[in-house]
């Protein structure tokens, strides 16, 4: 953690002095102020869809030695704390665009913690040590079958918590192999297929049934599924590409970005030329260019110095662009154009139907919209011809409910509560096919509906789902932590890139710089044995715990003889003692 060097203890003055007034105490009374510890939620987590227990496994890594522990044994230890919540570290550490990094306190001090590159640590040891996945304690194996429909991240998290809790899962998925749009949406340079294989494996030891090629309202029918199961977690994703609506647009020559990324993702041959525009500024727009990019390159070897030239177009500013912000960095190194503020209204095509060029229109921004984005508006008279010849368009995405062939499903897209619960007996939902979000997301809502689930068939009642404050920094004594440089990901050159236009191009941190992000954590709302409750109380109300455990260092002894001096909340760096 770099902690600054400890204050000396104080001497303790006995309980009789400070009652005469003598000692560090107050005076002749005791003050009715008295220190509680009080566990806050840290701002990762707070920030994390999936409600990751960030800090408890920074701070694992981070406090080994004063618990005791090997680095291994930490590693494992932190490793199970990440898939309590995710049973993907090794993926989401590669591409999750880490929400929690953006609330991290660390922020206001000297830039927040690499959770994310921890994260891709842990879960890349896991892997390189076998660690397995573990049933929940003191769970039975259970007689109620399951039925989770779509192996992507939503489906199989569902699934392996589900497992945990020792219920039979079944997983039916219509693609050939498992991770949805992780392994056919995610590029394999920014994601190699062992990593999805090797964690999806993880699930499937667990027991789960993994049904390839069987389409529900095709294979099986969700009726027959309906009467087999005792429950069912629709999680099919959102699979298709909407149409932008513009002149030209049918035709060959244009895909969506799905489709494409699909096509690309599972080896088949794609046709693009060697003048491509992609429409979009979120994460599938990016992915598509850079696999545009890599799909020539790897044809005509090298083609950025050939000629060949991949656009993106997008119809606010950089500054709007949801996509991650290190893609849209990498894709620009990558010599792939973005135009700004621009907008097809039609695409041209020869006499022969293929397409020749993309009409553009000038944009600016006017008032926000909905999103809370400033509204796209166009600039009247400003177009220009864009010559190009396939067109990728990744406006947006939904779901194909119609093939499952469920009335009472409907044919677009789903709803559910809070657990995930669909109105419909026995079936409960979440991921793409509720609402277009990051993979995070859909593992936290795999990850209530479990719970749901369970309580359901078991006869138990949920308990509400908790809503705390989290700590922020005006909470923390940030002068108190020495400043740290934030470690940085190791990524590989342009060149180095597009000539290799398969292997990863993100190689995270090192193993040692990893543990310093570990140490920069601030552990924020929940102790980590700094002592300064212990060094600056005067009474000996504290006392150590030996051994002590993750986020319990220290005990509140005698509390009988606290004056209410209020020193120790005043001096505790991470805001883990209030006064009542």
């Amino acid at each position: 953690m770099g902690l600054l060097k400890k204050k000396d203890k104080k001497k303790k003055s006995s309980f009789e002095s400070r009652l005469k007034g003598g000692g560090g105490g107050s005076g002749t009374q005791l003050s009715a102020l008295r220190p509680v510890y009080v566990e806050s939620l840290p701002p990762c987590t707070g920030n994390c869809p999936s409600g990751n227990k960030i800090r408890g496994w920074l701070t694992v890594i981070q406090l080994r030695e004063k618990l005791g522990l090997s680095l291994d044994e930490a590693c494992e230890q932190a490793f199970q704390l990440e898939m309590e919540t995710n049973p993907f570290p090794s993926v989401m550490g590669r591409v999750c665009p880490h929400p929690c990094e953006t609330g991290c306190n660390r922020g206001k001090k000297d830039g927040s913690v690499g959770i994310n590159s921890v994260e891709r640590f842990i879960g890349d040891y896991a892997l390189d040590h076998g660690l397995k996945a573990q049933m929940i304690e003191g769970e039975a194996p259970k007689k109620e079958k399951i039925a989770v429909v779509g192996a992507g991240p939503s489906g199989l998290s569902c699934a392996y918590q589900l497992a945990r809790r020792g219920y039979k899962v079944t997983v039916f998925e219509s693609l050939p192999k498992p991770g949805g749009m992780l392994r056919y949406g995610i590029p394999v340079y920014r994601l190699p297929r062992e990593i999805i294989d090797a964690e999806v494996q993880r699930i499937l030891d667990l027991g789960v049934e993994l049904k390839l090629d069987t389409k529900i309202g095709k294979d099986v029918s969700y009726d027959d599924i309906k009467k087999d199961y005792d429950a069912i977690y629709v999680a099919i994703g959102a699979h298709e590409g909407k149409a932008m609506g513009i002149p030209g647009e049918e035709g060959p020559g244009l895909w969506t970005g799905t489709e494409f990324l699909n096509h690309a993702n599972s080896g088949k041959k794609v046709d693009i030329g060697t003048n491509v525009v992609v429409i979009g500024g979120g994460d599938t727009a990016i992915d598509a260019a850079r696999v545009s990019k890599r799909l020539i390159g790897d044809s005509a070897a090298m083609a950025s110095k050939m000629g060949a030239q991949v656009t993106i177009l997008y119809r606010r500013t950089r500054a709007e662009m949801p996509a991650i912000e290190r893609e849209i960095d990498e894709a620009i190194e990558e010599d792939i154009n973005l135009e700004y503020l621009a907008a097809p209204i039609e695409i041209l095509r020869d006499d022969e139907g293929a397409v020749r060029a993309m009409v553009v229109q000038r944009m600016e921004l006017g008032e926000p919209d909905d999103s809370g984005r400033r509204r796209p508006v166009p600039i009247e008279g400003d177009t220009y011809e864009l010559p190009i010849q396939t067109v990728i368009t990744a406006v947006s995405q939904k779901p194909d409910l119609a093939a499952m062939h469920s009335e009472e499903l409907g044919d677009g897209w789903l709803n559910g509560d809070e657990w995930g619960f669909t109105g419909v007996e026995g079936v409960w939902t979440g991921g793409d096919n509720i609402n277009l979000g990051i993979a995070t997301t859909s593992i936290g809502q795999a990850r209530l509906a479990a719970i749901a689930i369970d309580a359901k068939l078991q006869g138990k009642e949920l308990e509400p789902i908790e809503k705390r404050e989290m700590i922020r920094s005006e909470k923390l004594k940030l002068d108190w932590y020495k400043p740290i440089e934030r470690t940085q990901r190791q990524i590989k050159s342009p060149d180095d890139r597009l000539a290799n236009p398969y292997d990863e191009v993100d190689l995270g941190v090192t193993p040692d710089d990893a543990l310093i992000e570990c140490d920069r954590c601030f552990s924020c709302g929940r102790c980590f044995g700094c002592e300064n409750c212990w060094m600056y109380c005067q009474a000996n109300v504290f006392a150590k715990i030996d051994p002590p455990t993750p986020g319990h260092f220290f005990e509140i002894k005698k509390m009988e003889v606290c004056d209410g001096c209020k020193k120790c909340w005043e001096e505790c760096p991470c805001g883990f003692i209030v006064g009542q």
